[in-house]
């Protein structure tokens, strides 16, 4: 009899997280497991990708649950009020007066999400695979029925607003805890140490044979442009930092080098990010190209890949850049050491423009650089065993 194994993430934006998970799923063996992917909210360019077998179900009851999470308690008091629920607004401010007072969210997490019903099926290995998500951990944790459960870390806890005693609370219901990178999980514990024992790395899965498959797929660039082709691929947001690219490139372009920086993704800094690619004027150089949900041709025709982020989890990415040989710039974000081997495979910079700037005329100037870089890649195994700790562990 198959496993059932369920996985529960936000939605299925074209993200490093939700393609993470699509590559791990591809490659556990279809014969033994039954999966689902259990998502909030019905959406994301990914949605197409997973595959047929996968079943996908969608927490229905979410969304009036994410209003009275997400928005201030002062609200949703006032609204109980004017809906003459009295005795209702009350508690609810009672709750969450001590909640803060105690300081335990799960104090107000336990209150408003008492009537929301367990979910209908059993499972024998429930995931949080949106980690950390505090509704998704709470939810894995106390409304599936499961034999095992696993957390799953994706970021560095320590820029992402966590909360280290609701953590400590939800996590030791869980039976494994795996995060995605070294760094990431040192600070983890570092924060939480009593979860040390149940903690494990896990690097994102990818399938090296896939991304060179799919980068034949499609045309990629077409704007004949035959300068330098720097690519960025990620959601449009600060953290991403791809603020530092453009004036990294505009120093560049100033200078008279023949590039031009594409970057692949959305997010809600697209805006933002226009208007200082015009104030910078930069707009024929710096290139939106919106999301992909196929983005290796783009950098298989590249001749630099670029990661400019402010932090990361592990950055798969980067491990994509990697399997198709591109000389890669990174800054020092988590993970970036346990990938690129400064000065042999790559170049890791501090999270400044300026930093990016310089590494980026070095390797314009120095031609034979990046082919050493790119030669170097091609020596390295990428793919590694990792999904044999998650099958091992579920067995």
């Amino acid at each position: 009899m198959k496993k059932k194994i369920v996985f529960m993430v936000i939605n299925m934006n074209i993200g490093g997280t939700e393609k993470a998970l699509l590559n791990m799923i591809n490659e556990m063996p279809k014969d033994q497991y039954e999966i689902t992917i259990l998502m909030l909210e019905k959406y994301g360019g990914f949605l197409d990708a997973i595959p047929k077998e996968v079943k996908v179900e969608y927490l229905e009851d979410y969304a009036a649950y994410k209003q009275l999470l997400n928005r201030p308690v002062k609200t949703t008091v006032a609204e109980l009020i004017k809906q003459g629920k009295i005795v209702k607004s009350i508690a609810l401010g009672c709750v969450h007066t001590l909640s803060k007072v105690f300081r335990s969210k799960m104090l107000y997490y336990n209150y408003t999400l008492k009537n929301l019903p367990k979910y209908k099926k059993k499972y024998d290995i429930a995931i949080a695979y949106a980690g950390p998500m505090d509704f998704i951990s709470y939810f894995v944790a106390k409304k599936i029925k499961a034999e095992k459960r696993i957390q799953w870390i994706h970021f560095d806890v320590t820029k992402i607003g966590f909360d280290k005693r609701l953590c400590k609370k939800l996590y030791k219901i869980f039976d494994k805890i795996y995060v995605v990178s070294n760094e990431a999980e040192k600070k983890l514990i570092k924060e939480a140490p009593s979860i040390k024992g149940k903690t494990e790395v896990f690097f994102n899965v990818v399938s090296q044979s896939n991304i060179l498959l799919q980068s034949q797929i499609g045309d990629g660039f077409d704007d004949n442009f035959d300068g330098k082709r720097i690519l960025t691929v990620g959601r449009l947001s600060k953290e991403k930092g791809q603020d530092l690219a453009i004036r990294a490139l505009a120093r560049l372009v100033k200078e008279g080098h023949k590039v031009k920086w594409y970057c692949i993704g959305e997010g809600n800094a697209r805006y933002e990010y226009e208007q200082l690619i015009s104030q910078l004027n930069v707009e024929e150089h710096f290139i939106l190209l919106g999301a992909k949900s196929n983005p290796y041709p783009y950098i298989k025709q590249c001749d630099l890949y670029v990661q400019p982020s402010r932090y990361e989890g592990y950055c798969i990415t980067l491990i994509e850049a990697r399997c198709l040989r591109k000389p890669i710039v990174t800054t020092d974000v988590n993970g970036a050491n346990e990938q690129i081997k400064q000065g042999i495979t790559g170049v890791i910079v501090n999270k400044d423009e300026w930093s990016i700037y310089n590494s980026l005329k070095t390797l314009i100037i120095n031609r034979k650089l990046m082919k050493t870089y790119s030669n170097n890649l091609s020596k390295e195994p990428v793919n590694s065993d990792e999904i044999k700790k998650l099958l091992k562990f579920i067995k």
